[in-house]
């Protein structure tokens, strides 16, 4: 086979220079043949031939080989080594071109070899983005009228918009006005059609604004038509316009400047209505979306007030009794956000017992990683941001003390540190209460743990020297304190480089002999 391998590829670039169409196509057969056998071997001799730079030449409209040029591109380009090569070797424009082809084939196959060159290979993509491809296939896709040939064009742009630099020149080259009025014409239609050509023409609508150039681009300080339109697809009746619509918001509420505007100018009112339209048996891609855009739009310190005012938590709480993880962890962290430094907030939906006992509950949905740690992080920002001892006796009255106490154990720092933070808040304002479930848990160990361990980051060895001292009000727990030895190990601490612990450890370390 490679013998034969080897002379169709001499003979191809005889005949390809001759342009004779038997013998081309001859040739053709025998290479496709070859990649069905093994594709890898026959697409690296493909490359190491240089026939690659001949095809080019090859993809012509008149010719009655290009379908075969275009489907041994294709097949060649299932090869991540391949796609570099192909574009490299000038085959972006001439295949783009046959996207205008009449014939069925040919678009059947230009469409495969485009959507595999530029599939999950970012190096690709990179090229692509040096090339007038963008511009060309938004041309084209003005002048179809055909479904079949939007499909095609589209199933090129979805993994070309990956790129951010091709998203932008996607925006400059006026899709995003094709895909507006792709959605307008098909908004009402129930055809087949027409409702898989509006999830793909809205979908890649939001694909576009994940690069914060041309999703700023779009913005235009929140007064751009595209924007406006946008905002018109919430309280629509088709939900996959309001999905669109939602994960849109999201992606525009990406930085303070957006969400701001947006939240001033009544975007907040518009997705709590359009969470009021899924609370029962509603849509959980569209609950997610929504749920992700409040989210997003709670981050700015002066949108938490507003939105807290506007009535968010209440309209949140409604998707508590929720069984669906996405919508679960997007309802924790919305909440999350709005409490932040929200003191009077924190303490409102700290004495929810609704609300705490499902959070303890999720602390124990370790199939579900996500909602799992979303819901440690709530329950101790309940606490740090309240410094309510009612918070404190309803969270250790639901069972919560264990789960705060694992969390202090957490791979993640920042959520040992808020484990340990909210402990040391309990221990200052609820020690008696706590004091059993403190016990069971065995944090006291488990600080043992923390502070003899080299790996330890500075703000753990801290906070744990803090809340050790906070334990030492109980007898049975100030007992657990001394018989594991903790001067040997705070007195070490005195060293360390970092000067708020070694200050910490010589301030332990005299509560630990007084109290010895």
């Amino acid at each position: 086979m490679a013998d034969n391998l080897s002379d169709t590829l001499k003979k191809l670039k005889i005949t390809a220079a001759d342009r004779t169409e038997d013998s081309l196509e001859g040739c053709l057969d025998c290479l496709l043949q070859a990649l069905a056998q093994n594709n890898t071997e026959t697409s690296e001799k493909i490359q190491g031939s240089g026939i690659l730079q001949l095809f080019a030449s090859l993809l012509t409209p008149q010719s009655s080989c290009t379908a075969k040029v275009a489907n041994i591109i294709a097949e060649v380009a299932k090869n991540e080594f391949m796609r570099i090569p192909c574009v490299d070797a000038g085959l972006i424009s001439p295949l783009v071109q046959l996207l205008n082809s009449k014939d069925q084939e040919v678009l059947l196959q230009t469409g495969r070899a485009l959507g595999n060159i530029c599939y999950d290979s970012q190096s690709s993509k990179e090229q692509f983005a040096s090339t007038s491809i963008a511009e060309e296939l938004v041309k084209l896709f003005k002048k179809q009228i055909e479904h079949d040939k939007r499909e095609m064009i589209f199933e090129v742009l979805a993994p070309l918009a990956e790129n951010d630099a091709i998203k932008l020149q996607l925006v400059e080259a006026g899709l995003v006005e094709c895909l507006l009025e792709i959605v307008q014409q098909k908004v009402d239609s129930d055809k087949e059609d027409d409702v898989a050509e509006l999830k793909t023409g809205s979908d890649l609508m939001v694909l576009l604004l994940l690069g914060d150039e041309s999703m700023q681009k779009l913005f235009e300080g929140g007064k751009g038509s595209v924007f406006q339109r946008v905002l018109s697809w919430i309280p629509s009746n088709n939900h996959q316009l309001q999905l669109a619509g939602a994960l849109a918001i999201a992606n525009f509420a990406r930085n303070d400047g957006n969400c701001i505007h947006m939240v001033d100018n009544g975007i907040v009112e518009k997705l709590m209505d359009l969470l009021d339209r899924h609370v029962e048996d509603g849509n959980v891609t569209v609950q997610h979306a929504a749920l992700s855009a409040l989210r997003n739009l709670a981050i700015p310190v002066i949108n938490k007030a507003k939105m807290l005012t506007a009535g968010v938590t209440e309209a949140v709480l409604k998707f508590l009794k929720s069984e669906m993880p996405p919508v679960q962890f997007k309802l924790l962290g919305t909440l999350r956000m709005l409490i932040d430094a929200q003191a009077e907030a924190a303490e409102q939906l700290g004495k929810n017992v609704k609300l705490v006992k499902r959070l303890v509950e999720w602390c124990e949905a370790k199939d579900h990683a996500g909602v799992m740690g979303e819901s440690n992080r709530l329950l101790s920002a309940l606490i740090r941001h309240s410094k309510s001892k009612d918070v404190i006796k309803t969270i250790i009255q639901s069972g919560g003390i264990k789960h705060l106490v694992t969390m202090a154990t957490s791979e993640h720092v920042i959520m040992q540190n808020e484990a340990l933070v909210a402990l040391a808040l309990i221990a200052a304002l609820e020690l008696g209460t706590a004091e059993k479930d403190l016990e069971s848990a065995k944090l006291v160990q488990i600080l043992h743990r923390l502070l003899a361990d080299e790996r330890s980051a500075p703000e753990i060895k801290y906070n744990s020297m803090v809340l050790i001292c906070a334990l030492m009000g109980s007898e049975s727990l100030h007992k657990e304190v001394q018989d594991l030895a903790f001067l040997d190990v705070v007195s070490k601490l005195r060293s360390h480089e970092n000067k708020s612990v070694s200050q910490q450890a010589s301030l332990t370390e005299q509560r630990l002999t007084v109290e010895s």
